[in-house]
């Protein structure tokens, strides 16, 4: 396909570069599970897809109860033991980021991962290096997508107007939280109305 012109590109983490989205809808479920909202990591995907842990407190507060002090850190230590043990990339992407960091294309990251487990997958995936400096988790903003914040602050970094990067996400808070910066949105997944995308069209 022919994409959008670009200066910039500015990625999601889990379900773009990292293939970590089953193992953590798969923990989420069990957690949720055992505190009497019973669920599958389909419907894991379905509920929390694309929020910040922030934004899925209250969700789950409605529907268990109020959580106890530490429940949050103590998911985020789980999810981040896990998957420094058996995370891989999403085929093709580390090779995309690659040619376009030989190019000299400013990279950046994005995500509603707290900060420490972003860091983690990104040195465990072997791809830390190619978005140094650049490289921003729900905690680093005010406001997580779907808010264009991230964005917003990942174009800055780059040195480059947000008009002139391009987003590459797979969720539909993600989607919204690039438009609203202002940026071009393509995804490697269909069904979000943005153009999809293969990453080897990534040059």
């Amino acid at each position: 396909m022919s994409l959008p012109p670009f200066r910039a590109v500015l990625f999601d983490c889990d379900g773009v570069l990292a293939d970590s989205e089953g193992l953590v809808n798969a923990i989420v479920a069990e957690e949720l599970t055992a505190r009497g909202w019973r669920m599958d990591a389909e419907r894991a995907r379905e509920e929390f897809l694309g929020l910040a842990l922030p934004d899925m407190r209250p969700r789950i507060a409605r529907r268990t109860g109020p959580l106890p002090p530490g429940w949050g850190a103590a998911l985020s230590a789980r999810i981040s033991r896990e998957l420094e043990a058996r995370l891989d990339p999403i085929p093709g992407a580390p090779e995309a980021v690659a040619r376009l960091s030989a190019r000299g294309v400013p990279l950046a990251v994005c995500s509603n991962s707290g900060r420490a487990e972003l860091h983690m997958k990104l040195r465990v995936l072997g791809l830390a290096g190619h978005f140094a400096g650049r490289v921003f988790s729900f905690e680093d903003v005010a406001r997580p997508k779907p808010a264009p914040d991230l964005y917003l602050a990942a174009a800055a970094a780059c040195g480059v107007p947000p008009a002139g990067c391009l987003v590459v996400e797979d969720s539909a808070p993600g989607v919204v939280a690039g438009l609203a910066a202002g940026c071009a949105v393509v995804s490697p997944v269909a069904g979000l109305g943005v153009p999809v995308i293969a990453f080897a069209d990534l040059r």
